[in-house]
């Protein structure tokens, strides 16, 4: 086990390979974020994880099978593997991020250009998204501090009738 890697594996690099042919600029294994997403697209907010079908226990997929030897210590560590997935993902979606899984199965030859165009256009649709929902805040922030300054000119109105008064 001490020999699998854990990043730059070969189905990372492929996708990796594909996404900045195609245009995409992205960080990897950045290690301020939960889980170090493998591939994490700033711009569209998307972390994308490049999951083995074997180490993550990819269900109905033929890479993943039990292995007859010390069973239960396998299915052990794909459950530990599993949940630890799930408390990554949700952190990074708590932090408002989307997050986007791609097993290693759906990156073979005959399958590769399909999940690429996949992953395009929900990376796309991630990223307009995003401008959207900040495009919002920018709205309520500009309302919010336009109400703050009109508050504060009717509290000064109010203290200069009271001062003109006395």
């Amino acid at each position: 086990m001490s020999h699998n890697r854990a990043k730059n594996t070969g189905p990372e690099l492929l996708l990796r390979r594909s996404l900045w042919q195609k245009g995409f600029r992205y960080r990897v294994n950045d290690k301020r974020f939960p889980g170090s997403p493998d591939i994490l697209l700033p711009k569209y907010h998307t972390a994308i994880f490049v999951n083995g079908c074997f180490w993550h226990g990819h269900k109905g997929c033929t890479n993943y099978t039990i292995p007859k030897t010390n069973t239960d210590f396998w299915i052990a560590k794909v459950q530990r593997n599993q949940e630890r997935d799930q408390r990554v993902w949700r952190k990074l979606e708590a932090m408002g991020w989307n997050v986007l899984i791609v097993w290693e199965c759906q990156l073979k030859k005959e399958l590769l250009d399909s999940t690429v165009n996949q992953l395009i256009d929900t990376i796309s649709k991630n990223g307009e998204d995003y401008k959207k929902d900040m495009e919002r805040r920018r709205q309520a922030k500009a309302e919010y501090l336009m109400n703050q300054q009109l508050r504060k000119e009717k509290e000064l109105a109010v203290l200069n009738e009271i001062n003109t008064m006395s």
